[in-house]
C-alpha cells in the first residue's frame, strides 16, 4: 500500500512540474488541454502522454471517458459577448437611480394612502425594500457588472431587468414584461387598490 501511494506522488510530482514547465502555453487552447490531460494523467496514471516539440499530442490512450467532450468544449471556446448593448455605467447610474428614487416616493405616498398593516419602505445601501406585511416584500437593487435592475417578488419570483433604448424602460427579457407594469399589476393584486408607477 505504502509503495502504491509513494508512486502516486511520485507521479503526481512529475505532473506538476511538468505542468509548470507548460505554464506559459496557456493562452490558446490546446495547450490548455495539455495541462489538463497531465493533471488527468496524475490522477489515472495508466495513461500514456507524450509531445512533439510543437506540443501537439503525437500518441495517448484515453483516460476517462469524458476526454472526448472536454476536447470539444476546450476548442469551442467561451460564449462570446456583446459588450455593445450593455449601458456605459455612468449611464446606467443615472437611470437605474432615477427609478428607483421614483418608485421609492411614489410607493411611499402609495403606502400612506391605504391602510396595511406592516408596511414599510426602505432604501439604504442601494437597495429598495419594499414591506407590505404579512402580504409580502419586495427587494430591488442594482446589479452593476450585469447593467440590471433585479427584483425579489413575493408574487413573481426573482427578475432580473435590462434597460431597453427602444422602450425606454427596463425589461426581463425572458418573459418581456416591464419593470413598472409588473409593480403596477402585482401590487394592485396584493393590495386591493391600483397603484400608478409609470
Amino acid at each position: 500500500m505504502a509503495s502504491s501511494s509513494s508512486k502516486f506522488l511520485r507521479r503526481l510530482s512529475t505532473s506538476l512540474n511538468s505542468i509548470q514547465n507548460h505554464s506559459r502555453f496557456l493562452s490558446s487552447s490546446s495547450n490548455s488541454r495539455i495541462v489538463l490531460e497531465h493533471l488527468s494523467f496524475a490522477l489515472h496514471p495508466s495513461s500514456s502522454l507524450s509531445y512533439n516539440d510543437n506540443h501537439s499530442r503525437i500518441g495517448s490512450r484515453d483516460f476517462c471517458s469524458q476526454t472526448s467532450n472536454l476536447n470539444q468544449v476546450l476548442s469551442q471556446g467561451p460564449a462570446a459577448i456583446d459588450y455593445s448593448s450593455l449601458l456605459q455605467e455612468d449611464e446606467f447610474h443615472k437611470l437605474a437611480d432615477a427609478t428607483i428614487h421614483d418608485l421609492l416616493e411614489k410607493i411611499e405616498e402609495y403606502g400612506d394612502s391605504v391602510d396595511i398593516d406592516g408596511f414599510d419602505i426602505d432604501y439604504g445601501n442601494q437597495v429598495l425594500t419594499v414591506k407590505f406585511g404579512d402580504l409580502g416584500t419586495y427587494v430591488l437593487n442594482k446589479q452593476t457588472p450585469n447593467r440590471q435592475i433585479w427584483m425579489s417578488s413575493p408574487v413573481s419570483g426573482p427578475s432580473r431587468f435590462d434597460w431597453d433604448q427602444n422602450d425606454e424602460g427596463w425589461i426581463y427579457r425572458r418573459t418581456k414584461a416591464k419593470l413598472l407594469e409588473t409593480l403596477e399589476n402585482e401590487i394592485h393584486q396584493l393590495c386591493g387598490e391600483p397603484i400608478r408607477l409609470s
